[in-house]
């Protein structure tokens, strides 16, 4: 083989390489190369989730098998099919699995004894909200089920788990709720008996499960009992009637009720009062 200038073999580094740290000869078409930094990871979005975790936090499966039933088409995002692996879904999307809705957050039931003064909406911008009130109850996203106006209180129910609100909105049957009505003055006997039998109001049939007067109090003060998940229906009611509330006070949900929930305070449900609730 044929030397080179300086003695120096052909294919050979040179001296000068070696003293720039390669300590190796190196053959032609094999020389050294410096690492370059891989490229930097683009930071997930927080908001995001990857479909098939979605599925296996809630309870439905495991990662793997949510993997299968994506890949077989039993889940859908916001009214479409995804068969894709690695998929992600955003905050607020719809995601069902065989064509029932699905939560990856844990369940959560929370109890609230509302005073006055607390709008029930979930918006910001309203000033002070119940979602003030259960604002360290849980870290699930729950949500008010019904409306007490900002000048009532009483027993409203929050929850993140769709089948407990279909009860509540969509049932025939509903979930009844009781309250504590103080009018302006007292209700005349003709007038409860009207409320009870039932009476239409521009054609629509306004209906009640239940009203008497309260024992030990004045005719002013009235038990009444509605399915219905607003309270507009009952100041509807008495303003028919020519009556004034004074006070709105829910105090009881179906069997709950507010012992050992002061003013203000909240509670999660037991596990049998939510059992309870869902044979209602």
């Amino acid at each position: 083989m044929s030397k080179q200038k300086g003695g120096q073999r052909k294919g050979k580094t040179s001296v000068e390489d070696s003293k720039k740290g390669f300590k190796k000869s190196f053959t032609k078409g094999n020389t050294p190369f410096k690492k370059t930094d891989p490229k930097p990871k683009k930071p997930s979005n927080p908001n995001e989730i990857r479909l098939n975790k979605y599925v296996a936090n809630s309870g439905m499966c495991s990662r793997r098998e949510a993997d299968v039933h994506i890949a077989t088409g039993l889940v859908s995002v916001n009214g479409k099919i995804v068969t894709e692996m690695g998929f992600k879904v955003k905050v607020g999307d719809e995601v069902r699995y065989d064509g029932a809705r699905i939560n990856p957050e844990k369940k959560a039931y929370v109890l609230l004894n509302k005073p006055k003064g607390f709008a029930t909406t979930t918006s910001e911008g309203k000033g002070r909200t119940v979602m003030d009130l259960v604002a360290n109850a849980t870290a699930s996203r729950i949500k008010p089920i019904g409306r007490l106006g900002r000048n009532s209180k009483g027993l409203l129910l929050f929850t993140n788990d769709d089948a407990i609100v279909d009860k509540f909105t969509n049932s025939k049957n509903g979930v009844a709720r009781l309250f504590h009505v103080e009018l302006d003055k007292n209700l005349k006997l003709e007038d409860l008996k009207k409320i009870q039998e039932g009476f239409k109001i521009q054609g629509k049939l306004i209906a009640v499960e239940e009203i008497s007067y309260i024992d030990g109090a004045s005719k002013k003060e009235i038990g009444l009992k509605i399915k219905n998940t607003g309270n507009t229906i009952i100041r509807t009611i008495f303003d028919y009637f020519k009556y004034e509330i004074e006070s709105l006070d829910c105090v009881a949900i179906g069997h709950l009720t507010k012992k050992d929930i002061p003013r203000g305070s909240w509670k999660h449900l037991t596990e049998q009062e939510l059992n309870t609730l869902k044979m209602l």
